[in-house]
């Protein structure tokens, strides 16, 4: 059937759902964040990657795939002292979209991927996914789409620990690549250290594939950096950017892979009393 061909969610119409269901395609749910990303970048940079990385993915392998709509605001108190920025707090933001998982379970489908884009929604999106699988019948994973990445940037960055943290080399490399109409280079300054990670610091250092420091310290984005920048922009290029967006991709793929044949296991009750009262919101 020519619409399994179709890898956009909201372009099919409801019998095209039900096909979907059948063909077990597995959904991709990118989820991002509207944030200042400096002087060069605009402000859908965490929307734009993670849907990017998303639909780079789906076109390699379109029968087997589902993108959803972006989710585009998340966590971001942080940065809120720069125009632009938009905040969710966390427990609208988990139960909304939690609310958008299980009602995918509720249509049919029973593999779902969140793919990340902005780091401090990383934890709240692996709580959702746990949520996700354990009140639904489906498996719900969870990725910061950076995560795919690390072994293919380390091998083509020149930036030091901190140069890819927030709007440095990684992400402006990849948004260079996907819409390099978009990227102000002329604009882009290099700064390290911002709201979590100082230069210097082997215990609070921040960088999206060296990883985090041993200590997590977060403080108010516009108190570390004055552009907010965090990293090395300046050293970005396009080409840099295309094996970033293809390394995601292939990555992400490959898990999809092993994803779709991936069994859920029967819940197994080992107690010998199971109390009927009282009950848990999200227990039992």
């Amino acid at each position: 059937m020519a619409t399994l061909d179709t890898y956009l969610y909201d372009e099919l119409t409801w019998p095209e759902i039900n096909e979907a269901v059948e063909a077990r395609k597995v959904i991709l749910l990118p989820i991002g964040s509207t944030e200042q990303h400096g002087h060069h970048l605009p402000l859908d940079v965490d929307n734009f990657l993670a849907r990017g990385v998303c639909l780079e993915t789906a076109k390699r392998a379109p029968r087997e795939l589902l993108v959803m709509p972006t989710i585009p605001y998340g966590y971001n108190e942080h940065a809120l002292d720069f125009p632009g920025t938009i905040h969710v707090h966390y427990d609208h933001f988990i139960e909304y979209c939690l609310d958008v998982c299980k009602s995918v379970v509720h249509a049919g489908f029973d593999r779902i991927i969140i793919v990340d884009g902005h780091g401090s929604n990383e934890h709240l999106c692996e709580f959702i996914a746990r949520r996700a699988t354990l009140e639904t019948d489906g498996l719900v994973a969870s990725t910061m789409w950076t995560n795919l990445v690390i072994d293919t940037f380390e091998e083509i960055r020149d930036s030091g620990q901190g140069g890819a943290a927030h709007a440095g080399e990684l992400e402006t490399s990849a948004y260079l690549h996907l819409d390099e109409s978009k990227v102000r280079m002329d604009r882009a300054a290099d700064h390290y250290g911002g709201a979590a990670g100082r230069e210097g610091s082997r215990f609070t250092e921040v960088d999206l594939t060296k990883g985090w420091g041993p200590i997590k310290l977060v403080q108010w984005t516009s108190s570390a950096t004055p552009t907010g920048v965090s990293g090395a922009a300046t050293l970005s290029t396009k080409e840099k950017g295309r094996r970033i967006i293809n390394a995601a991709a292939d990555s992400l793929l490959e898990f999809v892979r092993e994803f779709r044949a991936m069994e859920k296991g029967e819940r197994i009750e080992h107690r010998v009393v199971v109390p009927e009262l009282p009950t848990l919101p999200s227990a039992d």
